[in-house]
């Protein structure tokens, strides 16, 4: 039985390039080493096949024509099938695509082959003809019998004709297969609804457990397709995400001005920002409904900067105070998280001067807190403390005192094996010209490892490009007592440093102009990278336009969004599923704003 491949391929001579081929039948025992034909489609001159399906005791071959400049040849894709020729009815489903063709038999396990020959994009059946059960030849004629023999285009079938292992379905004819006339109305091509017979979750990212294995997430935040693999989201398909421009989002108002912010995640409670404000009363806002609400008041003493962090399962909240309490006592308070309150709950009192920043970070397995003590009255030049966790007592206590002028910051790190602590010194009582210092973790301490020249520094940003490594110091203001003050003395370069690995040192990679800059923050859009910096004064006035700047290879960093700020003091990025945001808190003012990234 055989009919000219034109009754299909009406408008387009060319065999699909990804298809499936559902037969079901019933074949009695062969003799080893005997071959029949399931169907075959052969060239109408030369006796050339282009492709055929045929089957042996326990294999079931597929064959097709390969071309290249070299010339023709037959390739065979052969799956060793269970017993086909035992008189039963059985159901094969074969999934070609390419380089990847699947047998899935009664609806069973599919067995998946990748060939290193792909099935040819481009073959031409013009003048061809289909023969069922045949190679136009007596030799290898079919012997049992077809219920059914369908050629679908498109991707896999096989989970709209297998949806369960019903005998009933195995051995009927699909629904799917009934009523396709074989022809497009009209020019519309024919819609194969199995196509699109794939679970697509949408909205925020979902688990990826084993019930969700093999199923699909669409990312509409970031435009991008991932499959869950074992317990991980793996990305398929990613749109570039570029930088457009900023727009702001929410103004957040708070207490008082906001010397200081700190986004983070508690796993099932959900995304908050800390403020560090500078009256009595500091806050904590929660992420709702896609804009921060109040959340929790805590009282401070004129708090500088929030530090999240975990040890173990539990959550911690450290705020450093830079003024006594109204009894004359300075203190910073450490903050535990109850799970039972869901609120943040004071945990242990640290007793520091003027404190400006805290950095958690672990070593070898154990937890750290640095403090950077400010100044003790008028004396800058004082003890900043390393505290480490007993876990005994499930206390900080004092581990390591260094000498800082007037610390600002503390910034941690890792290079390979190594841990570095660098400080930013703002100033030594008559100068802002002092210098910061990096120290690397050996022997159970920290040790001195380099020395920078900085004038007012307020922050250091490590970040990483790549395989290097980078530095940025905030330099704020440059002034000494002997010298008069200038108004573009605020107005200084910050500096950015790389890691010579060979020379073992950071050197200087980039200067850029700043106005009394007191933050970095490194971020990252698509397979951009930026940095934001917190100008807050340049001599005249607090209304002073922050710098986004975006890495170009050799160019280094350039500028690229200018953002109108008042007293900006510091930067935070976040991101949910409906996009990237930046957060700035103002020092003279008690509004911080939340701009979204707008991305193309």
């Amino acid at each position: 039985m055989s009919f000219p491949a034109s009754r299909i391929f009406v408008r387009c001579d060319l065999f699909p390039e990804e298809f499936s081929i559902v037969v079901t039948l019933k074949a009695p025992s062969l003799p080893p080493k005997k071959n029949e034909y399931l169907f075959t489609v052969v060239a109408e001159g030369p006796d050339a096949l282009l492709l055929g399906l045929r089957y042996s005791p326990t294999r079931l071959h597929f064959l097709f024509l390969s071309e290249d400049r070299a010339g023709a040849w037959q390739t065979r894709v052969s799956f060793r099938s269970p017993a086909l020729t035992d008189s039963q009815w059985h159901t094969l489903v074969l999934a070609v695509s390419e380089d990847s063709f699947s047998l899935t038999t009664d609806c069973g396990v599919p067995v998946d082959i990748m060939s290193d020959v792909p099935f040819p994009a481009t073959l031409s059946v013009q003048g061809a003809r289909f023969f069922v059960g045949s190679r136009r030849r007596t030799k290898g004629l079919f012997t049992g019998l077809v219920r059914q023999l369908v050629l679908l285009p498109g991707s896999d079938a096989t989970a709209r004709l297998c949806p369960c292992r019903s005998t009933d379905i195995v051995l009927s004819i699909p629904p799917i297969l009934q009523g396709l006339t074989g022809r497009p109305e009209d020019n519309e091509v024919l819609k194969y609804p199995y196509e699109t017979d794939m679970k697509v979750t949408l909205g925020p990212q979902p688990p990826c457990t084993k019930e969700e294995d093999a199923q699909f997430w669409f990312d509409a935040g970031r435009r991008g397709l991932y499959l869950c693999v074992g317990s991980e989201w793996v990305s398929v398909l990613a749109a570039k995400e570029k930088l457009d421009y900023v727009e702001e989002h929410q103004r957040l108002f708070t207490n008082s001005e906001t010397l200081g912010i700190e986004v983070f995640v508690i796993p099932e409670a959900g995304l908050f920002i800390a403020t560090a404000n500078r009256r009595a009363r500091s806050a904590i806002y929660k992420w709702t409904d896609g804009r921060f609400a109040s959340y929790q008041s805590i009282r401070t003493h004129q708090a500088q900067s929030w530090r999240h962090f975990t040890i173990g399962k539990k959550i911690f909240l450290a705020v450093a105070n830079f003024d006594p309490n109204e009894k004359g006592q300075e203190f910073s308070v450490i903050y535990k998280w109850s799970q039972r309150k869901l609120r943040f709950r004071p945990y242990q009192r640290v007793a520091t001067h003027s404190a400006r920043d805290w950095e958690a970070f672990e070593v070898a397995g154990e937890h750290f807190l640095a403090v950077a003590n400010h100044r003790e009255g008028d004396n800058h030049n004082i003890d900043s403390v390393i505290y480490k966790w007993n876990p005994r007592t499930r206390l900080f206590e004092a581990n390591q005192t260094i000498a800082t002028s007037g610390a600002y910051d503390w910034e941690f790190f890792t290079v390979g094996p190594y841990s570095f602590l660098v400080v930013a010194n703002a100033f030594n009582g008559t100068s802002t010209r002092v210098l910061s210092h990096l120290y690397i973790w050996l022997v159970g301490s920290f040790q001195l490892f380099q020395s920078f020249p900085t004038c007012g520094a307020a922050d250091w940003e490590v970040f990483r490009i790549g395989d290097r490594i980078f530095l940025a110091v905030a330099n704020s203001h440059s002034y000494d007592v002997e010298m008069q003050m200038q108004n573009d003395s605020y107005v200084i370069n910050s500096v950015i440093y790389e890691l010579n690995v060979t020379a073992q040192t950071f050197v200087k990679f980039q200067e850029i102009p700043t106005c009394s800059a007191l933050d970095w923050e490194f971020f990252s859009v698509g397979e951009d990278y930026f940095l934001v910096v917190a100008n807050s004064f340049d001599g005249k006035t607090f209304s002073v336009n922050s710098i986004i700047y975006r890495w170009q290879g050799y160019e280094g960093f350039v500028a690229v969004h200018s953002l109108p700020t008042f007293g900006c003091r510091d930067w935070e990025t976040f991101r949910t599923a409906a996009g990237s945001y930046l957060v700035y808190s103002s020092a003279k003012e008690p509004l911080s704003r939340v701009l979204k990234l707008r991305t193309g």
